[in-house]
């Protein structure tokens, strides 16, 4: 750990280059602080949530940790909702509700809002001054980027290719969190319909030459072995997430645990949430992503009736609707505590 990535742990106040991916729904404050008081960046996910819960999650984790984390936010570009593709989408989907008995829903709403939509958001920031903050989709306008260089709070943003990591350079942030497509949850892409599809080592041989940022390399990264190889290729860290999703600290249900250690591979398909994403196969990557389906509702649209459809399916013990992110490394998932893992990973990359 020598040149810029020592310095990146300097800056961090760190001891080691394992970051907790901020996956929403699952980060904790108690993940979080479990992994920042091993020595390494924890993280929150908090893109799914509205200010008063970001809020309370990044406090609940002050009182947890004096060490750094991480704290993420979702900066989509927000579009209204197509009706005649609502309309196309639900009905394609009816089936599958009724099934459960259910009648599909009648109208499709958002979920939660792009943090760029959100300006109570950026008074959380300032209000609590975590130690990084991230953003996944894009950045926010200049305006909120200059707001945060003011109050010094340095911010990060996850790139899948060069042209992302060029122009986060070009707009001030301190590091960047380049994205290979084992990635488990959702593609960082700025554009959802234009992705390079490049492996974790791939962007990273891309980026290393022609970045003059800290790289923190994201993607199907399970062990220190692998963090290793990563930083004798050029990264400053590693940002680990399916890793992590067994943790009892996570917020990860038993239901989903369960799937998550009988997994045998993954795929990416964007009829899910809207956007393209990484997880566990089930029906939606088997069935309902066919060759001949509509489009479906948009982003984060498309997630409202996923959610429902998951919920109610649930209820009734049926899991192959399940939301369940994950990225190619899932299958040497191992089932440990936070801070045990974090001593295993510490060993095995020593």
């Amino acid at each position: 750990m020598q040149g810029i990535s020592l310095s990146l742990l300097t800056q961090l106040g760190i001891r080691y280059p394992i970051f907790l991916a901020p996956m929403a729904g699952i980060t904790t404050p108690v993940l979080a602080s479990r992994v920042s008081e091993a020595g390494g960046l924890g993280a929150l996910g908090l893109g799914a949530g509205d200010p008063f819960q970001a809020e309370a999650a990044i406090r609940a984790t002050q009182q947890l940790t004096s060490q750094p984390f991480q704290v993420n936010f979702f900066c989509h570009r927000s579009t209204p909702l197509d009706p005649a593709k609502s309309r196309a989408w639900c009905e394609y989907l009816s089936a599958h509700f009724a099934q459960f008995e259910q009648a599909v829903p009648a109208q499709l709403l958002s979920p939660y809002a792009s943090f760029t939509d959100s300006p109570e958001l950026l008074d959380v920031i300032l209000a609590t001054r975590p130690a990084v903050v991230s953003f996944h989709f894009g950045l926010p306008p200049k305006s909120i980027l200059q707001v945060l260089q003011r109050a010094k709070i340095p911010y990060w943003v996850s790139v899948t290719r060069l042209s992302e990591a060029l122009y986060a350079q070009q707009q001030g942030c301190s590091a960047i969190i380049a994205q290979g497509i084992e990635a488990g949850g959702h593609r960082a892409t700025f554009d959802p319909l234009c992705d390079a599809g490049l492996s974790t080592r791939e962007l990273l041989q891309q980026l290393a030459p022609q970045i003059s940022l800290p790289i923190i390399s994201a993607g199907g990264v399970m062990t220190g072995g692998q963090i290793n190889q990563l930083l004798t290729q050029g990264a400053s860290a590693a940002q680990l997430g399916t890793a992590f999703m067994a943790c009892r600290e996570s917020a990860a249900s038993d239901q989903l645990r369960q799937r998550l250690s009988t997994a045998k591979s993954t795929q990416i398909t964007d009829v899910i949430s809207g956007r393209p994403a990484r997880g566990v196969i089930g029906r939606w990557q088997q069935e309902i992503d066919s060759p001949i389906r509509p489009p479906h509702a948009g982003y984060p649209y498309s997630y409202a009736l996923a959610k429902q459809l998951d919920k109610i399916a649930c209820a009734q013990g049926v899991t192959d609707y399940q939301v369940c992110w994950a990225g190619t490394g899932v299958t040497a998932l191992r089932p440990l505590d936070a801070s045990p893992l974090m001593q295993t990973l510490i060993a095995e990359l020593q």
